[in-house]
């Protein structure tokens, strides 16, 4: 086994499944002790059983304030120490919608958990990384944050929102031995992406000169190259992930 995270640990959002069951794999089987969380217990506590003795499961709504510093509280007492922050919950909401049709309720719900929730995880992190002169946090935004996705106002807004977080913690944070980035990718094959329509998908990879998606270990490779220690003079930055879509 590799031990490039030897002694650290990792709280990873949206754990359950997808990204960030992906990047817990990756990260625990270099030597980190990940703290997964995710609002779904059952599905949690199988990915957790799945990657075993480096990773224990934290039931978490994002959203929740209070739950979220008591839950951060908690991983923190329990490990001693918080070194990795990666913020992999996210919901699409609807899509295949223009702005005149799109409700209220949904585009806050959105909002609510991509944006809200980094904030709100971050936020708690950052006491114990500053108290330690060390950390890394990696919020996990979109490309429709940077160029928007027609039929998608609720989501690619508010990963636009992640990128605008991004940059203001990573230039709050430089000189405390924390950087804090962003990764940007087009669309990665996940159950998410299984779920939308069909002309949805269409229409995103159409854009992207590889004429494909993206997949799971690609996304965990650059997340375990962004939080790792050597990538050190690096933060408020946004990586691209999109198959030459964009080269900005």
């Amino acid at each position: 086994m590799s031990s490039s995270f030897a002694g650290q640990v990792a709280i990873i959002t949206g754990a359950a499944s997808g990204l960030g069951f992906s990047i817990a794999q990756r990260l625990a089987s270099e030597g980190a002790k990940v703290a997964m969380c995710d609002l779904l217990k059952a599905p949690l506590a199988k990915a957790a059983k799945q990657i075993g003795e480096n990773a224990k499961a934290f039931q978490l709504d994002v959203t929740d304030e209070a739950q979220v510093a008591k839950v951060i509280k908690k991983i923190a007492r329990e490990f001693g120490r918080i070194d990795i922050l990666v913020n992999s919950a996210g919901v699409t909401g609807k899509t295949g919608i223009k702005t005149h049709d799109v409700e209220l309720d949904n585009f806050k719900f959105v909002f609510d958990v991509n944006v809200t929730g980094s904030f709100l995880t971050s936020r708690a992190v950052l006491p114990t990384m500053i108290g330690q002169n060390y950390g890394r946090i990696l919020h996990i935004a979109s490309v429709a944050g940077k160029e928007g996705n027609a039929g998608m106002l609720a989501y690619s807004s508010s990963k636009a929102a992640v990128i605008g977080l991004t940059k203001v913690q990573g230039k709050e944070y430089a000189e405390t031995g924390i950087t804090v980035n962003a990764l940007a990718p087009a669309v990665i094959q996940t159950a998410m992406v299984d779920a939308l329509p069909e002309e949805q998908v269409k229409y995103m990879t159409d854009k992207i000169p590889m004429k494909r998606c993206g997949t799971l270990a690609e996304i965990a490779n650059m997340a375990a190259f962004i939080v790792s220690p050597g990538a050190s003079f690096t933060t408020g930055f946004t990586f691209d992930m999109t198959g030459g879509r964009a080269t900005y």
